[in-house]
Parts: C-alpha cells; sequence; structure tokens
C-alpha cells in the first residue's frame, strides 16, 4: 500500500524530530536523502551526512517546536516550526519529500528572519566543519 508508507512515515519523522530521537530520524532517512537550504552553499547527500547534520540542528536549535503540519496529495509534507539559536528567534519550514518505500528521500529547510539565519549558518557550518563533515 504505497500511500499508507507516505502517511506513516512523516508522522513517524515528526515524532522522531519532536522526541529528539536522533536514532529515529536516521531510520526514516532514505540512503540517498538530499538536504537543501538557502544558508548552504551546496545540498548535503546521504543518509549518514544528513543524519550528522540533523544532530548538530537538535543541538543547535533550542525551545524548537513545530507548530503546523501540511501535506500535499503526492505525499510531500510541510512543517513548519518555531526555534532559537544562540539566543535568536527562527521561523522555518522542513519541507520533506518521500520515495516509494516512505522514507525521506528530500528535506529542505528554510528559515527566517536573514539575522537568524545567519547566526545558523555559522554555528551549523563550525559545528559540521568540526566533525568533518561536509556536502
Amino acid at each position: 500500500m504505497k500511500g499508507a508508507a507516505k502517511v506513516t512515515v512523516p508522522g513517524t519523522f515528526r515524532a522522531a524530530v519532536e522526541a529528539q530521537d536522533l536514532g529515529a530520524i536516521t531510520r526514516a532517512l532514505d540512503p540517498g536523502i538530499e538536504f537543501l537550504s538557502p544558508v548552504m552553499v551546496k545540498p548535503y547527500q546521504g543518509r549518514d551526512t544528513v543524519a550528522a547534520l540533523l544532530g548538530v540542528l537538535l543541538e543547535v536549535f533550542e525551545d524548537f517546536r513545530y507548530t503546523h503540519e501540511l501535506a500535499s496529495p503526492e505525499g510531500a509534507q510541510a512543517l513548519i516550526f518555531s526555534a532559537r539559536v544562540a539566543g535568536k528567534a527562527v521561523q522555518g519550514l522542513d519541507l520533506l519529500t518521500f520515495g516509494e518505500s516512505g522514507l525521506v528521500t528530500g528535506l529542505t529547510v528554510m528559515v527566517r528572519p536573514l539575522p537568524a539565519a545567519m547566526t545558523l549558518a555559522r554555528v551549523v557550518g563550525r559545528r559540521m566543519e568540526e566533525q568533518g563533515a561536509t556536502p
């Protein structure tokens, strides 16, 4: 049942993020996942690299919470969130796409306002470099 997988996994991804369970988040990712963000020059690709990035985001975001959830008939999902990074308020959107298996194949994260987005890019970029993870 192709439709059932697309309904189940989005809820699983959201629950894993809200529980800050990196293992569960990683299990929801397709091996070929691509992570895009306007604050990063190149996309991050592959389950291990994207999981490392999401682990950093779990550490960097303070008071993270999803505020809205939207789904398309085609199975894409948008999760709108609010958080703080280095004391700055940030609003964002996680846009998820899913493959035939129901795993997340694409994750695009958009954040605003610009000063908070730039702070996020600096903090996350520094931590990813320290870990040796590159896009």
